[in-house]
């Protein structure tokens, strides 16, 4: 049974800075995509960051160039540091894994990640 725990967010004013820490377990095989999607009241869950297990990422254009994605210590287990972050940041936060290819992993949808955290509140005030 593979499991993902992901742990930080939190609250922070405009231009400040969070973590996200995600870590898939539960299995001998190495070498899922991790990444790290993001829900708004009313919208759906949309990508904001993945992570091939060579340590290739996909940034959504929103977060280029202020959100990093990183490799933890341990295999499958990935950081996000979000940098500069905006009121419309705001969102519930979830990291997933997925046994997929490196390119589906730089093509990131939903539907192709199998296993979930349990989401984390990120909220950014003006």
């Amino acid at each position: 049974q593979v499991r993902v725990v992901q742990s930080g967010g939190g609250s922070v004013q405009a231009g400040g800075s969070l973590h996200i820490s995600c870590a898939a377990s539960g299995y001998d095989y190495t070498g899922y995509c991790m990444g790290l999607f993001r829900k708004t009241p009313g919208g759906g869950r949309e990508a904001v960051a993945t992570l091939t297990n060579g340590g290739e990422a996909y940034y959504a254009d929103s977060v280029k160039g202020r959100f990093t994605a990183s490799k933890g210590s341990a295999d499958n287990t990935m950081n996000l540091t979000m940098n500069r972050l905006k009121p419309e940041d705001t969102a519930m936060y979830y990291c997933a894994a997925g046994w997929i290819s490196s390119a589906d992993c730089l093509r990131p949808r939903e539907q192709t990640f199998g296993w979930w955290g349990q989401g984390t509140q990120v909220t950014v005030s003006s």
